[in-house]
């Protein structure tokens, strides 16, 4: 997100931030389970912090936040605005604004527990209420089957050990519904070739075991016969001489072997969170209950795993088509 940060919330002290350990930014970073929540949350706290003034989240003085500078920063979040794809300026969605809102009462909790702010000022500033408005839709988009086809013959056209790799990040994202950031931290003792069941670390480190599909399964292992010295990652970097090294593929490095293989095919923009999106819209479409979908997303609710249900949108699509309208070649004649 491309913010644009007007005006200021009430004046608050200029204190040199403390050491890690009391820094209730950085604690409650630290307590989130995933790297993707720390930095979309960091990301969020560190906007606040330039309507307040500073530089980072870090240079904060959190503790010192009371009611006056919390309702302040919300009408701050309500006016913020930022660039579309487009170039246009469009105001910050109501989700947007109360996602950093959340944060917000979230470092405030962790200033007061670490003994910077008394309960009843803490209990104040949390106090200010998320905006209002309508559901967002979800942002992405649905990736057809042709266009994951298009991407893995680009990975196999490379003829070299990343095209082996991004091949195998491919068909695993399409067929696990898995985070970038699940991938990159998953383990080849997590995995069972002859189960085709890999065990991972989800938000919140919460545990589940996601299942490949038969081919994503050859997909994966070609690789790890490719790299079968390596212990530990499960999908690797691979170095300036077509060697695998044994560290972890980072969540940023899986996104850009997406994106590279995106533009090899000559597709419109997708990021993973589209297979992951897509995943879930086919296993609904197909009949699987949305108690079992839940599961393999690794949703906390339900509610969070029917957004992504295609069926009620292709139900009113549906209705609309049984008006008529007269076809152009109708009306020549």
């Amino acid at each position: 997100m491309t913010e644009i940060v007007s005006g200021a919330a009430p004046y608050l002290p200029d204190v040199p931030p403390g050491p890690p350990a009391r820094n209730p930014y950085l604690v409650y970073l630290k307590s989130l389970g995933g790297a993707q929540s720390r930095r979309t949350m960091g990301g969020c706290l560190d906007r606040i912090a330039r309507i307040l003034g500073y530089t980072t989240g870090e240079t904060v003085p959190w503790g010192l936040l009371r009611y006056q500078h919390a309702a302040a920063l919300r009408s701050e979040l309500v006016n913020q605005v930022h660039l579309d794809a487009d170039g246009e300026l469009v105001p910050w969605s109501p989700s947007s604004v109360n996602k950093h809102l959340s944060a917000l009462r979230q470092v405030l909790y962790h200033a007061w527990m670490l003994g910077q702010m008394t309960a009843e000022d803490y209990h104040r500033a949390k106090a200010v209420k998320n905006v209002k408005g309508g559901t967002r839709a979800k942002a992405g988009r649905n990736v057809a089957e042709h266009e994951v086809a298009a991407m893995l013959k680009a990975c196999l056209a490379a003829g070299d050990l990343i095209g082996i790799r991004d091949a195998a990040v491919i068909a695993v994202l399409q067929s696990t519904g898995m985070r970038r950031d699940e991938l990159a931290k998953a383990t080849r003792a997590n995995y069972d070739p002859g189960d085709r069941r890999l065990l991972i670390t989800g938000k919140g480190g919460k545990s589940r075991e996601v299942y490949l599909h038969e081919v994503a399964a050859v997909y994966l292992g070609r690789w790890l016969a490719a790299t079968e010295h390596i212990r530990g990652p499960l999908i690797a970097p691979v170095n300036r001489w077509g060697a695998a090294t044994a560290r972890h593929l980072s969540p940023d490095a899986i996104a850009a072997a997406l994106e590279r293989r995106r533009r090899q095919a000559g597709l419109p923009r997708l990021s993973p969170h589209d297979l992951r999106r897509t995943f879930a819209g086919d296993l609904l479409d197909n009949g699987v209950d949305l108690a079992r979908v839940q599961q393999l997303m690794g949703h906390a609710s339900p509610v969070t795993t029917s957004g992504y249900d295609r069926r009620p949108g292709r139900q009113r699509r549906a209705a609309v088509d049984t008006l008529t309208l007269p076809r152009p070649e109708d009306l020549a004649t």
